[in-house]
């Protein structure tokens, strides 16, 4: 009973159940090509590539073998970075020529952006001459801009059309995209004017011109602005799809949500990997030897950082020898700081990320996050200085507890929003570094304020 209830709860989760995982792995090592088939061909394209994200390199290669004919376009654009080189590397020239002809152009350009240049032409040499020159004018634009994350398959109509002549072309049309959510009106100068919703379009009367069911959400993207611009535009103003137009407004593509959606979640992994300090291309994928690449920068930075703490401690030697529980009490002060610096930190990169952080409300964020600094050292304070007296017998180190708890929650909470603002106001990543800058401060002002104050009030 106990086995199904396991089975119908990982059924019921999202994703490839462990045991089809088990399963794969078991077909690769017996070389199993029939059964590999059958385990994989049901899944979804993602599911399939959370498979390959899964297993270790060895059973990625042997898979790929078995199975390379399975292989199709939907499947690479959906493989993580951190992997799609080894997997295009160890897929034959014939079975990437059909998987890339079946994609749209954004696609292309998401999977030739992270190849070597021999891989990069091997693909753009699989593409028919239209297609060719269309990826080609997109990887053409700067990276992480709107031209590279838009799609050249468009769907126009001239703005003076009735619904009724909109329709006719669309089911004359031989080639269009495989999903569409607006038909474009420009121009006779290929000028976005507008765009009509498929549903406004199939819902209203022949005679209707398209130009009276337009939508007010339109707006056009510059196909040179960054990509995390086009993510939060599409988040702020609940976008669907949008146009993208050149330096002369004449439209050149067209960007959909889920695109604007996967830069949002890689701009968040971003910055979560970076506050962590283990690099912002950081893996599950990763060998051994590249995760260490990534950590060690950071590692070695927080070394030199954590000697300005030992300095501090050093300073005070005197102090420590004349009372011994000093030392044991210490880390309480600085590890309670960096908790609380952290939680600080986390809410204003969170914030400067949406844009709800600006210079417009930073001042009362800053009073905010000082008045809560003070509370909450106020609460630990009360805690710290009764847990002193109580367990030492002395309320003066109980007192000092307390000054140095209060004293470090504040600077904890000015240092985890000052410190982004400062690094964003410079024009640097606040998820890059702050973490380091807010952890060495709270440290070096928690071990400074406890042992000054020890210094001063019981020696």
């Amino acid at each position: 009973m106990q086995a199904e209830t396991g089975d119908m709860r990982e059924e019921e989760r999202s994703g490839v159940p462990d045991r089809v995982v088990t399963s794969v792995l078991e077909a690769v090592d017996e070389r199993d090509e029939a059964r590999l088939s059958d385990l994989l061909e049901p899944l979804h394209a993602a599911d399939i590539a959370d498979v390959l994200e899964q297993i270790g390199p060895a059973e990625r290669r042997e898979l790929l073998t078995l199975w390379s004919a399975g292989i199709d376009g939907e499947i690479l654009s959906e493989i993580s970075d951190s992997i799609r080189e080894e997997v295009i590397e160890h897929l034959p020239p014939e079975v990437i020529a059909e998987a890339v002809r079946e994609l749209d152009t954004d696609d292309v350009v998401d999977i030739l952006e992270d190849l070597e240049e021999q891989q990069q032409e091997a693909i753009l040499g699989a593409l028919d001459r239209a297609d060719r020159v269309a990826v080609e004018q997109a990887m053409a634009y700067p990276e992480y801009s709107a031209g590279r994350l838009m799609q050249r398959e468009v769907v126009v109509a001239p703005v003076h059309w009735t619904v009724g002549e909109t329709i006719d072309f669309l089911r004359r049309s031989e080639e269009l995209p495989d999903q569409f959510y607006h038909v474009i009106l420009v121009d006779p100068r290929m000028k976005p004017q507008g765009y009509v919703t498929l549903g406004r379009l199939l819902s209203s009367r022949r005679e209707v011109r398209l130009a009276d069911i337009e939508e007010e959400s339109f707006r056009t993207i510059r196909a040179t602005i960054e990509e995390s611009e086009v993510a939060y535009i599409f988040n702020q103003y609940h976008l669907i799809s949008c146009p993208v137009v050149d330096e002369n407004d004449r439209l050149v593509g067209i960007i959909t949500i889920d695109d604007a959606m996967n830069v949002l979640d890689e701009e968040h992994e971003e910055d979560i990997l970076r506050l962590a300090g283990v690099g912002d291309e950081s893996s599950l994928s990763d060998g051994p030897v590249a995760t260490a690449r990534q950590r060690l920068p950071w590692l070695v930075a927080n070394l030199f950082t954590a000697s300005l703490s030992a300095l501090v401690i050093s300073g005070f030697e005197a102090t420590i020898a004349q009372l011994v529980t000093l030392a044991a009490l210490m880390p309480i002060v600085a590890s309670t700081g960096g908790i609380a610096g952290t939680q600080s930190l986390a809410v204003a990169v969170r914030a400067l990320a949406t844009r709800n952080l600006t210079s417009a409300n930073a001042p009362r964020v800053v009073r905010r996050e000082l008045m809560a600094g003070l509370l909450n050292g106020l609460g630990l304070a009360l805690i710290l200085g009764l847990a002193g007296f109580v367990i030492f017998g002395d309320p003066l180190l109980g007192a000092v507890l307390g000054m140095a708890m209060i004293c470090n929650q504040v600077v904890a909470a000015l240092g985890g929003v000052l410190v982004p603002l400062g690094l964003n106001r410079l024009g640097l990543d606040p998820a890059l570094a702050s973490g380091t800058f807010v952890t060495t401060l709270t440290d070096v002002m928690g071990f400074f304020a406890f042992l000054g104050l020890a210094t001063l009030v019981l020696i």
